[in-house]
């Protein structure tokens, strides 16, 4: 009897620390509701309409998809815009995140010196507004600005109009950002391989493994999680990535849509209107992005799963 009560009197305080902790998360849960959960919904739900708003917004069910991928006024600038993307994040995948981990090694390496100094140089570009620097690397991939002083140093090859020849322009944007980005995941790979135990180093010596062995066999699996962290957050930031384009070749991807991604596009088409109607169309701006949501969540649910799982 004095252990059933007992128990009863342990399960009224656990359901009571449970509701004290329901109430701490109440705020944090509305603004997420709010802000984030009802808007996503409800732009799903606008991508079944037509028109602006009002008495004007018609439900159209799936027309909107059936334009975006048929269609050849919105089909040719989506495809054009989603093979973009893509490039966009493997640049930043192959030149961003390995360059990362890169820095990284060498910033946690025994006779590194200075390393918060290093640290700061590679971080600060990340602190600047990206209107400002696309705006300042506009100028510096410019031939008329850039050029005299290249051609001065003897770099006559580099004096070229990078920005507006349609093979070079996408590669120099995607470029840019990496440079003004490589910070986040170098800091985060620099935690993430000072928290390996020096243990595992200390056994790697004493068995005589260099140093690529040491990357492959310890460092590398034993920042598996942060791997896959920083790609996951590297694939949704590049496919919701418009700021970088539009500070260099404006809301059009020039040079004639060659860095026209999803982003630029989705502005064009739901925000600003598309040439030449020069009329917002919120139903399919609304489409392109409930597609971008669905891919997103293609790409970073199996990621999760395999990266953060138990090791």
């Amino acid at each position: 009897m004095k252990g059933r009560t007992k128990g009863l009197i342990m399960g009224k305080k656990t359901s009571s620390s449970v509701f004290m902790w329901g109430l701490y998360l109440l705020p944090a849960l509305l603004f997420y509701i709010i802000f984030m959960a009802w808007p996503l919904l409800d732009s799903m739900r606008l991508s079944f309409y037509t028109g602006s708003s009002g008495a004007s917004r018609v439900f159209v069910g799936f027309q909107n998809f059936k334009n975006l991928f048929m269609n050849p006024q919105y089909s040719e600038r989506y495809w054009g815009a989603f093979g973009h993307t893509w490039y966009f994040f493997c640049i930043h995948m192959l030149v961003q995140n390995c360059l990362g981990i890169l820095f990284a090694v060498i910033l946690t390496g025994k006779n590194m010196k200075n390393q918060a100094f290093y640290q700061a140089i590679i971080f600060i570009p990340v602190t600047l507004a990206v209107l400002v620097t696309g705006y300042l690397w506009k100028l510096i991939l410019n031939p008329v600005w850039s050029g005299p002083a290249l051609q001065k140093i003897g770099l006559d090859i580099l004096v070229r109009p990078w920005l507006g020849d349609r093979s070079t322009a996408l590669t120099m944007v995607s470029l840019v950002s990496c440079w003004q980005w490589i910070g986040i995941p170098t800091m985060m790979f620099v935690a993430a391989l000072k928290n390996i135990s020096d243990d595992l180093f200390e056994a790697a010596d004493i068995d005589g493994a260099n140093s690529w062995q040491v990357f492959w066999k310890i460092k590398l699996p034993m920042v598996k999680p942060v791997v896959g962290m920083i790609g996951i957050l590297t694939f949704v930031n590049n496919f919701n990535a418009f700021d970088v384009v539009f500070s260099m070749e404006t809301a059009n991807g020039a040079p004639n849509y060659a860095t026209d991604l999803i982003g630029t596009l989705f502005y064009r088409v739901g925000i600003a209107g598309q040439h030449p109607v020069g009329i917002p169309n919120p139903g399919m701006g609304t489409a392109i992005a409930a597609i971008t949501f669905l891919v997103l969540c293609i790409g970073v649910i199996p990621t999760l799963y395999a990266t953060q799982g138990k090791e």
